[in-house]
């Protein structure tokens, strides 16, 4: 088992059933839930990077260790959106590797669009 999927167990342990998509007065199951929190994980991180740029400093140790919180928050999301659409981490993570494989080969990494 990858690193990846042992995490992703290991977080929705921790998941509510709301974020799982076990309570059926969800439509959406746990996607919504799960976008959302990422989204304003996603909103923390650049809010914290936008500070260290208008102060034009770079990370201290410690605002390094709050940014990787940040991350591992927003990680944790990902983590359950991914089991809510039925996928291990590891295989996305493995799809997404794939995609920027092919778009390097065929010289697309710059550009818009996702099926460039």
């Amino acid at each position: 088992m990858s690193a990846f999927d042992k995490y992703q167990k290991k977080a929705l342990t921790t998941a509510m059933p709301l974020a799982t998509g076990e309570r059926e007065d969800s439509p959406l199951g746990g996607l919504l839930y799960n976008a959302v929190g990422l989204s304003g994980e996603a909103g923390e991180f650049l809010e914290k990077v936008k500070k260290l740029w208008r102060d034009q400093s770079g990370p201290s140790d410690w605002e390094k260790e709050l940014l990787a919180k940040e991350l591992g928050d927003a990680l944790w999301y990902i983590a359950n959106a991914a089991d809510v659409l039925g996928f291990k981490l590891n295989d996305i993570a493995e799809m997404n590797l794939q995609k920027l494989r092919v778009r390097k080969d065929e010289d697309k990494l710059y550009g818009e669009g996702d099926e460039r």
